[in-house]
């Protein structure tokens, strides 16, 4: 994958992950083939950071009803990115 936009689909934006940004954690829903090198190069390309770890872990879509009918959603990948000491990403803080 060439663009760093498509490995990157949208951060994670929780109360848990806004406790990990405090420990320079940010978390991310990531392209379900993309690997962690990829996702390392997206980040520091998008956000202009040095990234020193990535864990990545496959998210199963959960059971869901409407009326008789049930389905299930998505099934994703999650990608937590650690940052160098003292590089922060802007996003995150103005929300």
């Amino acid at each position: 994958m060439d663009d760093p936009r498509k490995i990157i689909i949208k951060p994670i934006i929780s109360e848990k992950s806004y406790d990990a940004i405090e420990k320079g954690k940010y978390g991310f829903e990531v392209h379900p083939d993309a690997k962690k090198s990829e996702i390392r190069c997206a980040v520091e390309e998008i956000f202009n950071v040095v990234v020193t770890k990535v864990n990545t872990m496959s998210v199963k879509g959960k059971i869901k009803r409407q009326g008789r009918t049930s389905g299930r959603t998505k099934n994703w990948k999650k990608a937590i990115v650690t940052l160098k000491e003292g590089n922060r990403i802007e996003f995150f803080e103005s929300k």
